[in-house]
């Protein structure tokens, strides 16, 4: 269990990285990206029970998921980043709330508008019980970052 609390944390550090990088640190942070994005594929890899041919057709497939779940990340993160200027300064005036909230909305809805179109294509290529499985882990990986990113990002005054 330790390991995946490790990995957790490291991933939420992730979400949070474009709001808080400076230069001198972007190469040691992508060392520690690639490095969870590796255990994470690990982490489903050993979770996942796959035939050979099931592991040929779902393996693309995870890794398109991935990178559009990285660019969903990467707004998110812009998200958060505007959310801290804006809070740095004091009071956050309503236009910027409001945006906030929108684009934070948007995110949310595109990542399940994202779930269901590779779930969709998931099934063609596994039992719907494998499918469900690869959902189960990624939506207690996501809730986890979640978690962490709610803790550590404070309410709006």
């Amino acid at each position: 269990m330790k390991p995946f609390i490790m990995f957790v944390v490291a991933a939420a550090i992730t979400c949070a990285a474009p709001a808080f990088a400076e230069n001198a640190q972007i190469t040691n942070m992508q060392i520690l990206i690639d490095k969870v994005k590796a255990d994470k594929k690990l982490l489903i890899a050993s979770n996942m029970v796959l035939t050979d041919k099931e592991s040929a057709d779902f393996w693309p497939l995870y890794d398109g998921y991935q990178k559009e779940l990285e660019q969903l990340n990467q707004h998110l993160g812009g998200v958060i980043n505007e959310y801290a200027e804006a809070y740095n300064k004091g009071s956050v005036p309503d236009d910027v709330a409001k945006n906030l909230i929108n684009e934070a909305l948007k995110t949310e809805g595109a990542e399940v508008k994202m779930r269901r179109e590779y779930a969709e294509k998931l099934t063609k290529v596994l039992p719907a019980h494998k499918v469900a499985r690869y959902l189960q882990m990624e939506n207690k990986i996501r809730a986890a970052i979640k978690f962490d990113l709610a803790a550590n990002i404070p309410l709006m005054e």
